[in-house]
């Protein structure tokens, strides 16, 4: 007998009731500053997950033994921004509501928002930990107030001062950074901090944001703003363990994967075995 084909993230194929964690992908990249095919990112992961094993070495748990559900891509209303915000909150709110943790790939960074509008609604005293390279404080991006150089901007906009917790920052304009020392708990250029943050928000409700980005673009070409600088892989990962797997995260991304400007496909190699790592960490 035959079954149905369907594509998931390696191992992550238990059924809706058992699930822990659900896995979405929100294939938007409309308000791209450079160079666009993020929207290509969650199916490049999904495809290229089973070319890594399900088992972790480093942590030495393996992804057949947690309750991880992927339910596929949000066909998107592309062409609508704010249309496509609200239908990924709306996929992380019944998430959120069925006592699940909703963890998406995007996409641009904007996607954040609208799953971040969900969470911080069930979770008003929620923080965010934000990995990337760039501040994304910006105001508005040529007028627009819903950009992806706007992301954690409108995420203050929720939460105001003193939740917004960033890492590996190398990118931005002056008044970014102006803005960060004031309103955001900002650590530049590196992960060092995280450590000592995971202290502090001990049982606290976290939102974890991690822009790939944050990677040197000779580890992780395959993005839309490369930014010289970043982190090494070995320090992404032990980072997002200790994040993943010390604080209460109640919701979670990965985004700003566009596979095509990494014909090798590492870059989506890297991206996958992050996604193993967080999952592991997380359960």
């Amino acid at each position: 007998m035959l079954s149905k084909n369907i594509e998931t993230f390696i191992a992550c194929d238990c059924d809706y009731e058992s699930a822990e964690t659900v896995l979405f992908g929100a294939p938007f990249d409309s308000t791209t500053s450079f160079r666009p095919g993020t929207r290509f990112g969650p199916h490049a992961a999904r495809s290229e997950s089973f070319g890594i094993e399900t088992y972790s070495p480093y942590q030495n748990k393996d992804m057949e033994d947690i309750s991880v559900m992927d339910s596929g891509d949000i066909e998107l209303r592309i062409g609508d921004t704010e249309a496509c915000l609200k239908q990924i909150e709306e996929r992380t709110r019944i998430i959120l509501n069925d006592g699940k943790r909703p963890f998406m790939i995007g996409g641009e960074h904007l996607v954040t928002l609208g799953a971040f509008r969900a969470a911080a609604e069930k979770y008003p005293d929620i923080h965010i930990i934000h990995f990337d390279a760039h501040a994304d404080l910006r105001d508005d991006y040529l007028g627009v107030k819903n950009s992806h150089a706007c992301v954690l901007r409108r995420c203050w906009d929720i939460i105001g001062d003193d939740r917004i917790h960033q890492f590996g920052i190398r990118s931005g304009e002056r008044a970014e950074f102006d803005f960060a020392r004031i309103h955001t708990d900002i650590h530049p250029f590196s992960l060092e901090d995280v450590n000592n943050l995971v202290r502090v928000l001990a049982k606290k409700p976290v939102y974890f944001t991690l822009d790939m980005d944050v990677l040197d673009p000779s580890i992780f070409p395959g993005t839309g703003t490369p930014e010289a600088g970043g982190v090494s892989f070995e320090e992404l990962r032990r980072a997002v363990t200790c994040v993943c797997s010390a604080l209460n995260i109640v919701g979670c991304d990965v985004n700003e994967l566009s596979p095509h400007y990494d014909a090798s496909g590492v870059s989506t190699a890297v991206v996958c075995k992050i996604i193993r790592e967080m999952l592991l960490a997380m359960h």
